[in-house]
């Protein structure tokens, strides 16, 4: 994300969903031109994407969550020097991400409270979890880097050619 806008010092929960607005009108214009916008790396709720003023102009929106169990994800942000302190609210967010991830109704409070007030939550909360919301989980917990950049670039390639769960937003 921090490739589209400036990340401030403090990022808010505002900021990433004005940031992840920015994202989605960045996409529709290379939805003009035929191509893609890949969003890597970046904790964004698929919510946040449907919720974003411009998201009803785009033609689909595919989600793949790399998970990872608890105390596989500790060991990473550890090893990576992450403070040991804030260990509780990454795995808490991930937990709400797996979460979110099956059910779009998941504690929306997590993302609406203190959010940006442009957001249309009513077209996340419309979301129909039977046939709407449908999203690729890849479980990274026993997989190398090498392995999970594997798997990833194969579920790109089957978002693509339309072989992946595509959700559509509706205004």
């Amino acid at each position: 994300m921090h490739d589209v806008v400036p990340m401030p010092p403090v990022p808010t929960l505002a900021w990433r969903q004005r940031a992840t607005e920015a994202v989605v009108c960045h996409a529709l214009e290379l939805q003009e031109q035929g191509r893609n916008v890949l969003l890597a790396g970046d904790p964004i709720a698929a919510g946040e994407v449907l919720a974003a003023p411009s998201a009803d102009r785009l033609d689909g929106i595919a989600v793949c969550l790399l998970d990872v169990d608890g105390d596989t994800q500790a060991a990473r942000l550890l090893t990576r020097g992450d403070d040991p302190a804030l260990l509780v609210h990454h795995l808490a967010f991930a937990d709400w991400m797996r979460g979110h991830a099956v059910d779009p109704h998941h504690r929306p409070e997590v993302l609406q409270t203190d959010g940006w007030e442009q957001m249309d939550w009513e077209r996340w909360s419309a979301i129909d979890d039977a046939g709407d919301w449908a999203m690729h989980v890849l479980d990274t917990s026993t997989l190398t880097a090498a392995a999970v950049a594997c798997e990833l670039l194969a579920w790109c390639r089957r978002a693509l050619a339309g072989q992946a769960p595509v959700m559509r937003v509706r205004s």
